[in-house]
Formats: C-alpha cells, sequence, structure tokens
C-alpha cells in the first residue's frame, strides 16, 4: 500500500470553514435572544 506524503497546506477546508462559521452565527444569535430576553425581563420588573 502507498502511503500519501502529508503536505502541509494542500487540505480542503471548506466544509470545516462553514461549519465554523455556522457556529459562530448561532451563538452570535442566540447571545443576542438572551441578552435582549434579560433586557426585556429587567425593564418589566421594574
Amino acid at each position: 500500500m502507498a502511503e500519501q506524503q502529508f503536505v502541509h497546506g494542500q487540505m480542503d477546508t471548506t466544509n470545516q470553514e462553514k461549519t465554523f462559521a455556522g457556529f459562530i452565527k448561532f451563538v452570535t444569535r442566540g447571545f443576542i435572544i438572551a441578552a435582549v430576553a434579560l433586557i426585556v425581563a429587567a425593564l418589566l420588573n421594574a
């Protein structure tokens, strides 16, 4: 069986980049929703 030689920088990372971008978008939107919910709850309780 022939071994493939690893060459730094030639791996296709498009799937990883898309997954990471989706994760960052999800976390950012979740944080914004949580912050807005806390602000609304604080204003309604005041």
